[in-house]
């Protein structure tokens, strides 16, 4: 039977959400996909129901191709599988925690590797039993801080997660490259461009990780790309450490004023101006050394002060911060924070004084006056010599030498990546792309395994722990992706690998012979096998019929109207704005 829009649940909208941030939101909320219930929290519509169900078809078909069964779980889990892995409370407020009518903990889980690990565990105990690849496409649930641009970061959102099970890293190596080559055949079925970079693996662990971001300009993700080869998500990108200095004979640091320098521009000013270098080169932002005070939230509730060291030419980047710090949550240090450390003044900070260190509470270091931890980007390495604070208001020092006058206590990847950066492998100069993940795959190795018990006797009838593969596909994430991609000024325009219905036919017109031909037509097409959406409302004008059109997305129109009484109705292509006109008795050809 064909769909009626007489009948049909559906109304579309003539102004745009005043929420909406990107095209895709406003659209899918414009023609009748989804309905806005909280921030991040969205109602599903018939016409949003089709396509995703169009989506997870394709994702289905793949994952079958490639050797995994489909199971479902539920989304309200028990606390005491995420605590003994540890994240209950790693997660921190990212997550959904509740309590049933008996007072236990359960929560909305954001993602389900400890219960697959589990459900294994319980049905599995030999190696013949393995390789295992099973997947479910399931709702999940993050309580993101700032959920934006409507089904691009949700809080509730439709994933398919998969897990593979091997008893060897072989075994590993191979479920993985399986689902990474499922995964290409996946976004290029969508019709979506991608690349797979080098990732984080943050709070899901494991020895390898790689995304699939797609290219776009509202992607929340920055990715580096050079011409050689190399990708990384931002986070993942590692420096190239230059070669340490020998620094014998270097002369001693001395302290200087500096007044009114309480910004890198402004010391480098002063520095040319008053302190200039005996061989005459000017002094740059490359020179000094900043120096940023941050605050780490721990899980336990703890709160620990850490100063970061980076050269004056760069920003320290805290995406990247928190993943040298993960499962903290880090934010810049507030006054309170700086009461409890006087010998920190603020504007002319710095690791050392004629006084001894000031940062640094490292093993085998000189005991600094304030005990902070001090991490250091990889070019501050032994031997370089920097301008940086003397903790005295008004006054830096100057030649202070790396590894000779002041104690590190990590070198961690803080500062940001700029274009232009070296690829760590060698393959030349980097760019930098804003990107939208839609994919993530992992190499989890034994981590969940071990901690859950996850064990099978092998070939020689030992126990040996398994090792799994996480991957990872948005499903609603992929829709809006799609949504962005093909819309004009007029509406959504679905490719036709997820497009609601297969073709939309209109009658125009109050003529009964509109409405008979216009019969005949979707009795054709559905007996052809299409799928068919058909606007037979009879009160309501064609220019409105167009509008609805163009609005909800299907590509492939058919229009009856006045040449319906000889026979003839129009194709409208949406996606190239061709129209023909053709006899009825050939439209069912046409579709074939």
């Amino acid at each position: 039977m064909p769909t009626r829009l007489s009948n049909y649940f559906l109304r579309t909208l003539r102004e745009d959400p005043s929420d909406a941030e990107v095209t895709s939101h406003r659209l899918l909320v414009r023609a009748g996909y989804i309905r806005r219930q909280a921030p991040g929290i969205f109602a599903w519509l018939p016409l949003g129901l089709r396509v995703k169900a169009k989506v997870e078809k394709i994702i289905r078909e793949e994952m079958a191709a490639a050797g995994a069964h489909e199971v479902h779980f539920p989304a309200l889990l028990p606390r005491e599988p995420y605590e003994a892995t540890g994240r209950w409370d790693e997660y921190g407020d990212g997550i959904f925690r509740l309590k049933d009518r008996k007072g236990s903990d359960m929560l909305l889980a954001p993602t389900h590797e400890e219960v697959f690990t589990l459900l294994v565990k319980d049905l599995y105990s030999s190696y013949k039993d393995l390789p295992l690849s099973i997947y479910q496409i399931q709702d999940k649930y993050r309580d993101e801080a700032r959920s934006r641009g409507g089904l691009l970061r949700g809080r509730e959102f439709t994933m398919k997660d998969a897990y593979s099970f091997d008893y060897t890293d072989a075994g590993l190596d191979a479920s993985y490259q399986n689902q990474r080559d499922a995964y290409e055949r996946i976004f290029t079925r969508f019709g979506l461009e991608y690349a797979i970079v080098k990732a984080d693996a943050g709070a899901m662990g494991g020895s390898k990780s790689e995304e699939f971001l797609h290219p776009t300009a509202v992607g929340e993700d920055t990715f580096v790309r050079s011409a050689g080869g190399y990708a990384a998500n931002v986070e993942a990108f590692t420096t190239l450490v230059p070669e340490s200095i020998d620094f014998t004979g270097a002369a001693a640091p001395v302290i200087y004023d500096t007044p009114d320098t309480p910004t890198i521009q402004t010391l480098v000013d002063v520095a040319n101006a008053t302190h200039p270098r005996p061989s005459g080169i000017a002094w740059t932002a490359a020179d000094t050394l900043k120096n940023v005070v941050l605050a780490l939230m721990l899980p336990d509730g703890s709160r620990e002060i850490i100063a970061i060291g980076v050269p004056g030419d760069r920003d320290v980047d805290l995406k990247r911060v928190e993943v040298a710090f993960a499962p903290a949550e880090v934010e810049a240090a507030n006054e309170t924070d700086f009461l409890r450390y006087p010998g920190l003044v603020k504007g002319y900070i710095g690791p050392w004084t004629a006084a001894g260190p000031v940062l640094g509470a490292g093993e085998g270091a000189e005991v600094s006056t304030t005990g902070i931890r001090y991490f250091v980007d990889p070019r501050v390495v032994a031997g370089t010599e920097w301008i940086t604070g003397a903790n005295e208001n008004g006054r830096h020092v100057f030649g202070l030498v790396a590894g000779r006058d002041f104690a590190i206590d990590e070198t961690i990847e803080a500062s940001d990546v700029r274009a232009g950066d070296p690829a760590p492998d060698g393959s030349g100069p980097v760019e930098l792309i804003r990107g939208m993940e839609i994919g993530h795959v992992f190499q989890l190795g034994r981590k969940y395994a071990e901690i859950l018990g996850l064990k099978v006797l092998d070939e020689n009838g030992k126990l040996k722990t398994v090792t799994m593969g996480s991957y990872g596909i948005g499903v609603t994430r992929i829709l809006a992706v799609i949504a962005e991609l093909n819309n004009d000024a007029k509406g959504l325009i679905w490719p036709e690998s997820v497009t609601p219905f297969d073709v939309h036919v209109i009658a125009t017109g109050r003529d009964e012979v509109v409405f008979e031909a216009s019969e005949t037509v979707v009795a054709a097409l559905e007996a052809a096998g299409r799928e068919v959406l058909y606007d037979d409302r009879r009160k309501v004008s064609p220019g409105i019929k167009f509008g609805d059109a163009e609005l909800i997305g299907v590509p492939k129109i058919v229009i009856v109207g006045r040449g319906a009484a000889d026979g003839i109705v129009e194709l409208w292509d949406r996606r190239s704005g061709e129209r023909e006109q053709i006899a009825i008795e050939e439209v069912t050809a046409h579709f074939a």
